[in-house]
């Protein structure tokens, strides 16, 4: 390229990084961990996180309207941030790379933006408390099995049932053949992704890791 020539873009790469407005639709438990979903707003998709029950039970009581006499952990870091002056613009889920969600927390400090690195499962913990809107980068759908919102109360029973034995390759068991001649990111591996870190989307037995990134091992030292 020659120099002062404009840079070419890729329209679909461009495409990939478009943050597409979701809200949480439901999220559903099994014996050992907790699936949220997240829908489009604007869409009729439906994205499922696995994360862990301590996590999920974090964003049920907010999302809820229950109400609790101490603050949790959550509501401890947003009355923190408050006090120092920052605003909780949006939170992203902007990636999926190598069996695990990334998200980020946008900050609005002293007129300057700040992006906090975050497991999606607080990052969503703390969505559901500051108000703010949550979005998802289009690159997150297109590197997973996402799932359509069910429309007629048929469609919405026969779901309910399926979550019962949701196994996270079901999921995401298309994702290594979608991937296949595409350079960025490495597919899962068998067992799903979860959130951040370790994967949110859902962990082997050996293994289980959460957005953000955290394995099951790692819960216990948070």
């Amino acid at each position: 390229m020659s120099k002062g020539q404009p840079e070419e873009h890729n329209d679909k790469d461009k495409d990939k990084s478009l943050e597409q407005e979701v809200r949480i639709y439901s999220l559903a438990t099994t014996a050992n961990e907790c699936i949220v979903f997240l829908e489009e707003v604007k869409g009729n998709r439906l994205l499922p996180i696995w994360i862990g029950h301590s996590e999920g039970q974090a964003i049920a009581i907010k999302f809820s309207g229950i109400v609790i006499p101490r603050p949790l952990t959550h509501d401890l870091l947003l009355s923190t941030l408050k006090k120092l002056g920052c605003e909780v613009e949006k939170v992203v889920v902007h990636d999926l790379k190598d069996n695990t969600f990334y998200a980020n927390i946008f900050l609005k400090v002293n007129g300057k933006t700040a992006v906090i690195d975050s497991r999606p499962s607080d990052a969503i913990a703390v969505a559901v408390r500051a108000g703010c809107s949550i979005f998802v980068e289009e690159r997150v759908f297109q590197r997973c099995q996402v799932l359509n919102k069910p429309i007629s109360e048929t469609e919405v029973k026969k779901f309910k049932e399926d979550l019962k034995n949701l196994r996270p390759e079901d999921i995401f068991k298309d994702l290594k053949e979608k991937q296949k001649g595409k350079p960025e990111g490495k597919p899962p591996e068998k067992g799903g992704a979860e959130e951040g870190g370790k994967s949110e989307g859902k962990p082997s037995k050996k293994n289980k890791k959460e957005d953000g990134g955290e394995s099951e091992e790692e819960k216990g030292n948070e």
